[in-house]
């Protein structure tokens, strides 16, 4: 970290995010590099990389762990937990607020008109993102190949877990090609899945397996709540299609979903139980790897692979990018959007991530209600 850092910044820096963070980890990693690196200095560029590729290594939802460790990073355990907390909190509040109506009166609010202009801001934030990290990290002709790889492999459906383990491998057997050393590889045990007779306890216990063992994208979450719950008869499926459309309309982490689905099988007490459960192996993972991260620091081949998984990630973030482009530019008003959007940030690189949300959020109004009345 560049400076100290206040607990009251970083409360605020995160809570914002929190609010203003639609358009999943990818979006949400975009915008923690231009509070964190790009606005406020705290760490730079190389640094923010490692964070990612180290949160890529470990199960969880990656911009929550990466909120965590940053927090971690920046102010130790109160860091931490002020950092994960005022991310994930403004989200699960509104989640939670959405389960209460929706049980209420069986039906979600209609938002699409209010959040059309921001799938192309997101977009345009995500792509700048891509290109900013590579300049970085593309610095020779094997990273390069690697990453235009993994990011062709990702398009023809290959899994993130599977090209991320893969870029690792790679990197390993690169490095005792030229080396010809040896090392030990250690794995995670994942959590056991415990059973009891209290439907609270059952959740939790079920939300703490997943996110001690799920890799991958928030729709990777809804299949693990497909198979734990909505098979067994906890849920059902129209509820779980809701609860991934909360997952979509809704700030900050998708896993915030889980409030959605506990309230939905046991009221308050089943979605704070199953809202604790989800993200709680993530604060533990990044206390357990922090101490590990920092004795490998000095290993040629841990930084082989740490930069091997960063060239992955950044290759898995504009697969990301490309498949929003075709759900989210479907129309002349979406590109134009997409281009104002572009010109901004092109011009006021220091622009206000909630600023340029709030301008994408008004133009798709304007051209809803435009197209409502012409």
């Amino acid at each position: 970290m560049k400076e100290t850092i206040s607990l009251r910044e970083l409360a605020a820096v995160f809570f914002k995010l929190g609010v203003i963070g639609f358009g999943g980890p990818a979006a949400h990693i975009a915008m923690m590099q231009r509070e964190v690196v790009e606005k406020r200095n705290w760490m730079d560029q190389q640094e923010f990389l490692d964070l990612i590729g180290i949160t890529n290594l470990i199960p969880g939802p990656n911009s929550t762990e990466l909120a965590i460790h940053i927090g971690y990073t920046a102010r130790g355990w109160k860091g931490l937990l002020i950092a994960g907390l005022c991310f994930i909190l403004p989200a699960v509040g509104i989640t939670g607020t959405l389960a209460y109506f929706y049980t209420l009166y069986g039906k979600l609010p209609q938002v699409e008109l209010f959040i059309y202009g921001l799938k192309p801001a997101i977009i345009v934030i995500i792509g700048l993102l891509v290109y900013k990290l590579s300049v970085k990290l593309f610095t020779n002709i094997w990273l390069t190949i690697l990453g235009i790889s993994i990011f062709f492999l990702s398009l023809f459906g290959l899994s993130e877990l599977t090209l991320l383990i893969t870029a690792a491998a790679i990197a390993a057997t690169y490095h005792f090609i030229k080396k010809r050393k040896s090392t030990n590889l250690y794995s995670l045990v994942p959590f056991a899945l415990l059973t009891s007779d209290s439907i609270n306890i059952k959740l939790f216990f079920t939300f703490l397996k997943i996110g001690s063992i799920l890799y991958g994208s928030g729709y990777v979450l809804f299949s693990f709540i497909e198979t734990e719950l909505v098979s067994k008869g906890f849920l059902t499926t129209n509820q779980l299609i809701d609860a991934i459309t909360v997952g979509q309309i809704t700030p900050g982490p998708v896993f915030s979903s889980v409030t959605f689905v506990g309230y939905q099988i046991n009221g308050w007490p089943g979605a704070i139980y199953s809202t604790i459960a989800i993200f709680l192996p993530s604060f533990l993972f990044v206390i357990l790897i922090k101490p590990l991260v920092h004795r490998l620091k000095n290993s040629d081949l841990f930084q082989l692979i740490l930069k091997s998984v960063n060239v992955a990630a950044v290759a898995l973030i504009a697969t990301t990018c490309i498949s929003l482009i075709k759900e989210s530019i479907t129309d002349g008003p979406n590109l134009l959007i997409a281009l104002i959007i572009l010109g901004i940030m092109l011009l006021h690189k220091n622009i206000n991530t909630g600023l340029v949300l709030v301008i994408s959020m008004l133009l798709g109004f304007g051209i809803k209600l435009f197209s409502a009345f012409g």
